[in-house]
């Protein structure tokens, strides 16, 4: 089956929906998110708007802070010291990529933890990979999600995830432990991948090469959750060759209306979840 991000990512936003509407009638505040943008890097642009909309659709007050290409690191990291102390902001997103002069570890050990929408912070980073209460990382996240749509019981199962990135790999593998997978990272520098991917039961790939993973990498009813996005001939396509793949695995995500949905849901999910913890 061909799994539909794009409508289980409304069906968690209609739930989002729901909760914020339950939470008007107790709490004198809503949840809210504030976003900061530097630069006119198009693909930015398109997904923080993208972030607004579906944040003011569910509940959730929006606020883009916009600066230029050229501001210091120094400003940046007086906004969100500012915004860390603000009782008005649940959660904080800093934008990447970032521009030359911005230290992106810097930016991301800077936002409290408590409002760190994303899951960056290496205090949620260290709860994650410790089995503790952590904010997730939206992409894994939603990776997640969408697999146990299709397995609820993942225990036992061999999962098999390529790329090792802090934003997908990693945390992605922790979440995979949770769930009491066998869980297997391949790279760039790893030898035979093919071998592994095709005893994946589940196969996550997120490298950003088109069609890296061919038919043959791929065992027959595995579950196949293509985080990649790619250009190819004017399309966007994923990591996975789609058509070939498709007609093999058990559930596969197209690309695009598959994980990216997703990635956003799960972000409003997030934003709740900080101002809930934040009003206790």
């Amino acid at each position: 089956m061909i799994i539909d991000g794009k409508k289980e990512a409304e069906l968690l936003q209609q739930k989002i929906k729901q909760e914020i509407s339950v939470l008007k009638k107790t709490k004198s505040k809503v949840p809210s998110l504030t976003v900061i943008l530097i630069g006119e890097y198009t693909p930015s642009l398109i997904y923080v708007k993208n972030k607004e909309k579906q944040s003011k659709d569910v509940g959730i007050k929006s606020n883009i802070i916009k600066y230029p290409k050229d501001v210091s690191e120094q400003d940046i990291l007086n906004k969100i010291k500012d915004l860390n102390k603000d009782d008005n902001v649940s959660g904080i997103l800093v934008q990447l990529p970032l521009p030359d002069q911005i230290d992106k570890e810097k930016i991301i050990n800077t936002i409290s933890p408590s409002k760190d929408v994303d899951g960056f912070n290496p205090n949620n980073v260290g709860n994650l990979a410790s089995g503790y209460k952590s904010i997730i990382p939206c992409t894994p996240l939603g990776c997640l999600l969408l697999i146990k749509k299709i397995e609820k019981n993942l225990t036992g199962m061999h999962a098999v995830i390529i790329g090792r990135s802090n934003l997908n790999g990693k945390p992605m593998a922790q979440l995979l432990l949770r769930e009491n997978c066998t869980v297997t990272i391949v790279h760039s520098k790893s030898k035979q991948i093919k071998s592994h991917s095709e005893k994946a039961d589940i196969l996550i790939t997120a490298v950003g090469v088109p069609n890296f993973v061919k038919k043959d990498w791929v065992k027959d009813n595995a579950i196949v959750i293509d985080v990649g996005i790619n250009k190819l001939n004017g399309k966007i396509v994923g990591d996975v060759d789609f058509e070939e793949v498709k007609k093999k695995a058990k559930a596969i995500t197209p690309v695009p209306g598959g994980v990216g949905p997703m990635t956003i849901a799960c972000l409003l999910k997030n934003t709740l979840e900080c101002f809930k913890a934040l009003s206790t």
